[in-house]
């Protein structure tokens, strides 16, 4: 490895909200990376655990760990947002406060950076596990492939919109190392909700910026009853409805911006499956008549089957529609 990358100082951000039996693990998988020079801001949402997360930081007496805390609860994009104005690092990364890295995490990462100063951020392949930490290899598998990452060569991809914004190759809230210099980092809009990662990925690919992809999966995506992906999992409507719409908005506005010009089909793809689900959840919600205004929308822009469906299915008994 080049010593010379340990020159740069890396900010570690780990928003946490409520996971104290998580955030142990995330913290001591930061502390212990191979690549030292780095600053761990631990950004606590203002959640009941707040004390709890506090004693977590203080126990380990180790000073690159700063323990911050919103006077309020302002959401997780905010929460990020505001750690970020703290961060006096050159580059930054995210970590959920349930994920975990590999030792070697930001040692791979980190030299492709300092290496070439036209790299917007440099990312790495994940595996995917349970509750107790253990790696579930065939969810693993197939989050790779569906993220388009299970293809992908190591090497620079410039411009990499389409990787970052449609395939989601790029998973910056846990496995990813960002120029914190690309753009303004923390003018992440509120309505993105729980999405800050996506439009993270916008600011960086928007700026005409490369990005390095290392093939090894460096990082551990913990998926639990109290996680994001498993309650959309589960079908919780008003979660889906919530996600939906923050969805609705990114894609709206990356469609807005003529240097995305060329994803343009893609875009109106994901924002039409977007407006059917938010659709489909409302039909769920029996909420009919809110429902097929978002239908109409993707049946306009990019028709399909499950969204026509949904569309007659809104228009019969409500106690129907909702078995949708």
């Amino acid at each position: 490895m080049d010593t010379s990358s340990q020159e740069a100082l890396v900010s570690v951000i780990i928003p946490t909200y409520n996971r104290p039996a998580y955030l142990k693990e995330a913290i001591e998988s930061a502390i212990q990376q191979t690549y030292q020079n780095i600053e761990i801001i631990v950004a606590d949402d203002c959640g009941p655990a707040s004390a709890e997360n506090q004693k977590i930081v203080e126990a380990f007496q180790e000073p690159r760990v700063i323990f911050r805390r919103n006077q309020t609860n302002v959401g997780v994009t905010q929460n990020f947002a505001n750690a970020i104005k703290q961060a006096r690092g050159k580059y930054i990364a995210s970590l959920n406060d349930d994920d975990m890295w590999n030792k070697d995490f930001l040692e791979k990462l980190v030299p492709p950076l300092e290496a070439n100063p036209d790299l917007a951020l440099a990312f790495c392949d994940h595996y995917v596990i349970d509750e107790t930490g253990a790696i579930n290899y065939p969810e693993t598998e197939k989050v790779s492939r569906a993220c388009n990452r299970a293809y992908l060569k190591e090497g620079v991809y410039q411009p990499f919109c389409k990787l970052a914004i449609v395939e989601s190759a790029v998973a910056p809230a846990c496995a990813a190392l960002i120029r914190k210099d690309v753009d303004d980092l923390t003018n992440i809009p509120s309505e993105v909700k729980n999405y800050y990662d996506l439009f993270l990925n916008y600011l960086c690919c928007r700026s005409g910026r490369g990005a390095y992809y290392y093939p090894d999966r460096l990082t551990r995506y913990r998926i639990h009853s109290h996680s994001y992906t498993y309650s959309y999992s589960k079908k919780n409507v008003e979660n889906n409805i919530r996600d939906a719409n923050a969805h609705i908005f990114c894609f709206e506005r990356f469609m807005e911006d003529k240097r995305l010009g060329e994803l343009k089909p893609d875009l109106e793809k994901r924002l039409s499956q977007e407006m059917t689900s938010l659709g489909i959840n409302l039909l769920r919600a029996k909420k009919a008549a809110e429902a097929r205004p978002y239908l109409w929308s993707a049946l306009s822009q990019n028709p399909s089957l499950r969204s026509i469906v949904a569309l007659i299915l809104s228009f019969t008994p409500q106690s129907l529609a909702s078995r949708f």
